[in-house]
């Protein structure tokens, strides 16, 4: 006779996936168009460093005109750029400068990069002064291979991009992954109200000439 009867042990299921607020707020079809707006109305910032940069100039003229896929070419600046193409070798005295750009860009925001001495250094991966990829700096969403590549792979890159983002899930973006900003995060500090001055009642309001 068994004096220990097995018990069986309880099955633990999985962890739900966790999702931000953003995509509890906005239903399905939302979701749809706004990557849809998103996915046709990228403004790209060309960070040209190298022999790559002309390859994707070439990629913006009329024979290839990826225009026509709703790319943007040349923003005024990384302020008003959804897409950064990093074309051509990173060095390390080039590094912070593309990090400092990068998050001048607002957010969604997303990055090419397009050669060989971007992804990886190329042929001058073995030398001191540069940095072997642009993804030990900034995150990359996609990598066109290439020295130089051609500029319909830059295209195909571009349509790669375009069909992450109809996938996208921007509380998932930024909710659950690391080296994100939350969605709390993306809120501007201008708009926060001053903070009270010490000793001072936060619900008075004064008048001009109050106290004199």
């Amino acid at each position: 006779m068994d004096v220990n009867p097995s018990v069986s042990e309880p099955v633990l299921l999985p962890e739900p996936k966790r999702l931000g607020a953003l995509a509890r707020l906005a239903p399905e079809p939302m979701k749809v168009i706004l990557n849809w707006g998103r996915r046709y109305s990228l403004w790209v910032f060309n960070f040209g460093l190298a022999c790559c940069a002309i390859e994707f100039i070439a990629a913006s003229m009329a024979r290839h005109d990826f225009i026509r896929l709703g790319v943007i070419p040349f923003a005024p600046g990384p302020r008003q750029a959804d897409l950064m193409v990093v074309s051509g070798t990173v060095t390390d005295k080039m590094a912070p400068a593309v990090k400092r750009l990068y998050e001048q860009m607002p957010e969604p925001k997303y990055v090419i990069s397009f050669g060989a001495c971007s992804n990886c250094g190329g042929p001058y991966w073995d030398s001191y002064s540069v940095t072997k990829g642009v993804d030990q700096i900034i995150p990359v969403d996609v990598y066109v291979p290439g020295c130089p590549p051609r500029p319909e792979a830059l295209l195909q890159g571009i349509l790669k991009l375009q069909e992450k983002i109809a996938r996208e899930s921007l509380g998932e973006r930024y909710g659950s992954q690391a080296g994100r900003p939350s969605t709390a995060a993306l809120q501007s500090g201008l708009v926060q109200p001053p903070a009270p001055a010490p000793g001072s009642d936060p619900g008075s309001e004064s008048t001009p000439g109050e106290g004199r």
